[in-house]
């Protein structure tokens, strides 16, 4: 097939790039820095031309509510319209876990849009939603951290490896549409405590950890569920302590 990666040089999407190019398949690797630009629309044509498969793994440059929303709204619009003037069979989209039930972030707005956008598009389609990157633990901790203290809220996070991510969106682009989600998580639920220890562990320190119910994950309540896979989900195996072992 010819599969046409939208996002290929960010972290998940060269990891997609090597894999269905390993696997055999035509990959157009689309990126800004190779004249393909989602929010203009430039170079979208020239880009799927002849493609089978869209594989759309952009991110937007700034998470304030009002531009990444907008950022969603355009760069998806743009490929759904694209993707229909190249006759593309499958438009396959990395999205978060619950992100729907998560209404005062704006960020998670914005990706609900986009999954509206495209599940409304006529287009064959699979949404693969993931929990949080082993990656994002680091910044995850330095944003809890005040005064000295990490201060962890209530509820739980699944972390999976952005390895695991890229290998599922591939799987997906090789796969038949399903019309609907796929969910994937980390191999563990974890407590935000916990994921903090075992951060400040791989950095060598040891700064008190308090869990506060007042505490905010990037300012919205997450509640016991709402960063965590259900029963229907396919898990990793990477855990997060191995995967920090190891950077």
């Amino acid at each position: 097939m010819k599969i046409t990666v939208m996002g290929a040089s960010g972290q998940i999407g060269t990891k997609v790039v090597e894999l269905l190019r390993d696997a055999g398949h035509e990959t157009v690797a689309a990126a800004r820095n190779t004249g393909v630009d989602v929010l203009t629309g430039d170079g979208l044509a020239e880009a799927l031309a002849g493609a089978d498969v869209l594989v759309d793994v952009v991110n937007s440059p700034d998470f304030a509510d009002g531009p990444v929303l907008d950022f969603f709204t355009k760069s998806t619009t743009n490929q759904v319209d694209a993707a229909k003037a190249a006759d593309v069979g499958h438009y396959v989209a990395l999205s978060i876990v619950n992100c729907d039930g998560l209404p005062d972030s704006g960020y998670m707005r914005a990706k609900v849009t986009q999954e509206r956008i495209i599940a409304e598009s006529g287009l064959p389609y699979t949404i693969v939603r993931a929990t949080q990157f082993h990656e994002f633990a680091d910044g995850i901790t330095a944003s809890l951290t005040v005064d000295g203290e990490v201060r962890a809220p209530e509820g739980l996070i699944q972390p999976i490896a952005g390895a695991d991510v890229a290998a599922e969106v591939a799987r997906a682009a090789q796969a038949a549409p399903v019309d609907g989600i796929i969910n994937i998580g980390g191999p563990e639920k974890l407590t935000f405590a916990e994921l903090a220890a075992l951060v400040l562990a791989h950095r060598g320190e040891n700064l008190p950890i308090v869990v506060d119910p007042a505490a905010v994950y990037f300012g919205t309540k997450i509640g016991d569920t709402g960063l965590v896979t259900g029963d229907d989900a396919t898990l990793a195996s990477t855990r997060l302590a191995d995967w920090l072992a190891g950077q």
